[in-house]
């Protein structure tokens, strides 16, 4: 039989385990740190399982006193997974039932050693915003389908299909996390898929490719009364061309050899190293730090930097090396996912540009300038290197030229004329 000392003391392990007390009673412990109380009884010739709740909540004798309970029941002919209020009143049950919410963020701790920072908040963001208000408070026992459907669709509704989707897979991921634990038997979100709306055909993300057209966005971005963080992100990823997610991503250790104060007598050369697990690689690539992607910095650029940091002067760790440099409203998060395409919609480019359509403005004007540097431009883009040897190649051998063009890109967004 067990004790409250074996109990206090059991812990997590790589694999599921149980640990037997008496009467069918025993305690299973999960993976992922949970600990719950379950009895495994027969019943008209059927093996059966009851979950009581969850340890510490539950003590080991209330879990000997719900056991005793079924087993009264059963006695009776009475099979107690079947009755309703076998164990404690409805008022209990409520408030003692496993929530949604409660089982998100445990899901979504579980994950984060499989995610990047920007991922990690993007995934809670969008429950926060879409689920938590719906379906939050809801025990997990009493959301079915129909349920899940209606909160998708509200997102529907707002013009998001591709969010509706995501947030399925999501909710589908804490229901399977949650059957894993034993908090329920079956996942409402996983049958609803086909009833929602379908995807979009992908067309090309809109970008202007006219030098001035960008430069005017820029200056538009610029005198909107908005986020001074957004705008600042908005100017850094024109200037720079990478992937929207490395700029919401940037945090301050990122960067080498800046002249942060525009004081140092010298030459220096700037320059942003993102890591190759925040680049869109294959999985493999993603550990290895030849494939990072070596920006060098513009003058223009380091500007921004510097308009960064003054921004958050003074604030405690705001400048930490694992700090994010275009942090949203909480500086704990990156900027949101759809701030900077914001700025453009309200600035009147609605259609007309994206956050992701600056590298092909990138691309489109310097290869109309420097058409015998393809290769170089293509490398700046995407660091597009197909071997460690290719990979240091590009960084040895092309980093000058590099710098060349993408200060002359800084000059040209800058320029009046």
């Amino acid at each position: 039989m067990l004790t409250n000392a074996t109990v206090k003391a059991a812990r997590a392990t790589a694999r599921a385990y149980k640990m037997s007390d008496s009467g069918g009673l025993f305690l299973f412990v999960a993976p992922s740190g949970l600990r719950s109380w379950r009895m495994k009884f027969r019943f008209a010739g059927r093996e059966k399982l009851l979950t009581f709740g969850s340890y510490p909540d539950m003590t080991l004798s209330d879990a000997r006193e719900r056991r005793d309970d079924a087993r009264r029941q059963l006695r009776e002919g009475i099979d107690p997974s079947g009755v309703r209020e076998r164990i404690r009143s409805r008022r209990d049950r409520d408030s003692e039932a496993p929530r949604f919410e409660n089982a998100a963020r445990r899901w979504h701790t579980h994950q984060l050693p499989r995610w990047t920072k920007v991922h990690a908040a993007d995934v809670i963001a969008g429950l926060e915003r879409d689920a938590f208000p719906e379906i939050g408070t809801a025990a997990l026992v009493d959301i079915d389908a129909p349920t899940v459907l209606r909160v998708l669709r509200a997102v529907e509704a707002r013009g998001c299909i591709e969010t509706a989707r995501r947030l399925r897979q999501r909710i589908s991921a804490v229901f399977s996390f949650a059957m894993s634990e034993g908090l329920v038997a079956h996942d409402p979100a996983a049958i609803v898929a086909k009833a929602l709306q379908p995807l979009p055909r992908v067309r090309r993300q809109p970008a202007l490719l006219d030098l001035e057209d960008a430069r005017e966005l820029m200056t538009l971005v610029a005198d909107l009364n908005a986020a001074v963080s957004a705008k600042l992100a908005s100017r850094f990823l024109a200037l720079t061309a990478v992937r929207l997610a490395a700029v919401r991503g940037v945090v301050w250790g990122e960067f080498e050899d800046v002249d942060w104060t525009g004081d140092f007598i010298g030459p220096r050369r700037p320059l942003w190293r993102v890591p190759a697990i925040r680049m869109k690689l294959a999985a493999g690539k993603k550990e290895d730090r030849a494939f990072d992607h070596v920006v060098p910095l513009s003058a223009e650029a380091v500007d921004v930097l510097r308009a960064a940091r003054e921004l958050t002067a003074g604030k405690r760790g705001a400048h930490s090396a694992t700090a994010f440099v275009f942090p949203g409203r909480d500086r704990r998060r990156p900027l949101g996912e759809t701030a900077i395409g914001a700025l453009y919609d309200r600035a009147g480019y609605r259609g007309r540009h994206v956050p992701h359509g600056w590298r092909a403005t990138f691309s489109t004007i310097l290869n109309e300038r420097f058409r015998d540097e393809r290769a170089i431009i293509d490398q700046a883009l995407a660091h597009a290197a197909k071997d460690k040897v290719e990979a240091a190649y590009n960084r040895a051998e092309h980093m000058d030229r590099r710098r060349v063009l993408f200060q002359e890109w800084g000059r040209m967004l800058a320029s009046d004329g």
